[in-house]
């Protein structure tokens, strides 16, 4: 199938397929007689799987691991496991920072009496 075709079947833009193809990510398949790129199902799995990593917050460099290990039929489940595990922990420290940030400026916010008079307990913590 061509890149439009395997961009709909993805669910990927056209423009995200071929940079994955131009970082070696998931290559195409092969190439039409004019050049243009070609995507057997193999290809399409590869892709769908990437945008899943992907929508997990997984880096390209998590991908390509991943990817590795999703074609190794000897992988172990202990090294997938690694990479999810240590991803799970960013996305805690993550929520854990948002959270706070959550609250300082909720406390703000709620400190803020929202008149028209020009002190404003928001604008004096930003400065």
């Amino acid at each position: 199938m061509n890149i439009s075709a395997a961009s709909k079947a993805t669910g990927l833009p056209v423009k995200t397929v071929r940079y994955y193809a131009d970082i070696n990510l998931v290559e195409a398949h092969s190439r039409s007689a004019s050049g243009y790129r070609t995507y057997n199902d193999i290809a399409v799995r590869k892709l769908v799987f990437v945008r899943r990593s992907r929508e997990f917050g997984f880096s390209i460099e998590e991908c390509r691991e991943l990817l590795g290990l999703y074609q190794d039929q000897y992988r172990t489940i202990a090294e997938v496991k690694r990479i999810a595990a240590k991803h799970l922990e960013e996305i805690e420290v993550k929520q854990q920072e948002l959270q706070s940030l959550h609250d300082a400026l909720a406390h703000q916010v709620k400190s803020c009496r929202g008149d028209h008079h020009p002190d404003c307990p928001i604008i004096d913590y930003l400065g």
